[in-house]
């Protein structure tokens, strides 16, 4: 016969009384990490005005130091007692430079503000003794994109100006922001700086190199005033047909000639027509270009492009992965292509860019996309389907270097692009 089994035993006071310590050591423990690291923040807020000003460099040094007198500590060198006391002499000496108080004005302009990549652009800077007593020499900083321009600022009596000069490189296009102007107090060696922010960034707006196109150019536009469509409405102005009158039409559409020779109120029909809607969209995708060249000449297509549609006074909505565009004017539009990036990864394919971004749209009567030369052709026609049939698909495929050509995959209208100086021609025979 087998034995039944146990049942289980409950659990000992004993047992008991540890799981209720061990829970409040925890509670406590996770309490008293809490109270500690409130009070590091609260010990380095304090800390901060006279710890901010130390440099890597200084850090560095200061390690250094300790290290030196503990090892002199323990090894009984001298050597290293000499060394820790010169470094910590050094970083004591420096202490005097940040003393003293400035009272500046400063103002830093960009001329022009905006730019085409290749242009010339300057900077100036403006700094003022706003303070009643001269001032001493002071070095100010100023980052400019990725660089740093160092100016030395001389002595200046009270109310006296200092002006600086400086170019600044457009070679590509971007934001190039410039600022704040900051002033530096400290040693020769870097140990010790005192920072005070003196004036806001500015940005300089590098445009991409663009082309002109004719105005209303052919394949852009179908019809400024209105395309006809297949849907029949009873509201609209392209005349389609006659029908018997049914309870609620309206009167002013009742055809009375007609009606009058046939003895039944016949009412017009219509073709519904749309104003032209355009979705110009390019794939920013980095691994559909062959080079950055390639990426820079899409962007100038896109900017092209979409300069001539506003200035044609055509409802458009361009997008990039990251971006909507500004479409109000040239100017807003070419500000906002300068802040175009390569993506990397944000959609798996062409037509899941674009019906991604195009979801919340009005259907386009004409929808225009911008790509590689990495992008295969068949990636183009399954873009197409995104679309209804009524939609004008053209696609710009930009190749650097190759043969400027027009083909078409199913109904999609494929334009390679191989230098920017062809788009005009290339835009002018496209025909719908």
């Amino acid at each position: 016969m087998s034995a039944e089994p146990r049942a289980p035993r409950p659990p000992s006071q004993a047992r008991i009384a540890a799981r209720s310590v061990g829970r409040s050591l925890a509670a406590s423990a996770v309490s008293a990490s809490t109270a500690i690291a409130g009070a590091g923040r609260r010990v380095r807020e304090w800390a901060s005005p006279v710890t901010g000003i130390v440099s890597l460099t200084g850090w560095f040094v200061l390690l250094a130091s300790l290290i030196a007198f503990i090892g002199a500590a323990l090894l009984g060198w001298i050597e290293l007692v000499f060394l820790g006391a010169t470094l910590l002499a050094a970083l004591l000496v420096s202490v005097p430079f940040t003393f003293g108080r400035m009272q500046y004005r400063v103002q830093v302009a960009l001329q022009p503000t905006r730019v085409v990549a290749g242009e010339r652009a300057f900077g100036r800077l403006a700094v003022t003794n706003a303070g009643q007593k001269p001032s001493i020499p002071s070095r100010m900083e100023l980052p400019v994109g990725a660089g740093l321009a160092e100016f030395v600022v001389p002595g200046l009596p009270a109310g006296a100006e200092h002006e600086e000069l400086f170019a600044v490189p457009t070679s590509r296009r971007a934001v190039i922001v410039a600022g704040p102007a900051i002033s530096v107090r400290g040693d020769q060696l870097g140990l010790l700086r005192r920072i005070v922010r003196w004036s806001e960034p500015v940005e300089l707006f590098v445009h991409p190199v663009t082309a002109r196109l004719k105005p209303s150019a052919a394949g852009l536009v179908r019809d400024l005033e209105g395309e006809i469509t297949k849907t029949i409405t009873d509201n609209d102005i392209s005349f389609h047909a006659l029908r018997a009158y049914q309870p609620g039409d309206p009167l002013r559409n009742v055809h009375w000639r007609t009606s009058a020779r046939t003895g039944t109120l016949m009412v017009r029909q219509f073709e519904e027509t749309r104003r032209s809607q355009l979705a110009l969209l390019q794939c920013t995708e980095r691994a559909h270009y062959a080079s950055d060249d390639e990426f820079e000449l899409g962007v100038s297509v896109l900017a092209s492009l979409g300069v001539q549609v506003i200035r044609d006074a055509t409802r458009v909505d361009i997008l990039t992965e990251q971006l909507t565009l500004r479409t109000a004017t040239p100017t807003a539009l070419l500000d906002d292509t300068s802040r175009i990036d390569a993506a990397s990864g944000a959609h798996d394919t062409l037509r899941t860019f674009v019906r991604e971004r195009t979801k919340r749209l009005s259907p386009p009567s004409v929808a225009i996309l911008v790509a590689g030369s990495l992008v295969p052709l068949a990636e183009f026609r399954s873009a197409e389907t995104v679309f209804g049939p009524d939609t004008q698909t053209l696609a710009f495929r930009v190749e650097a270097g190759a043969a400027s050509r027009i083909a078409k995959v199913a109904g999609t209208i494929v334009i390679t692009v191989g230098s920017l100086a062809d788009l005009a021609g290339l835009v002018g025979r496209v025909r719908p």
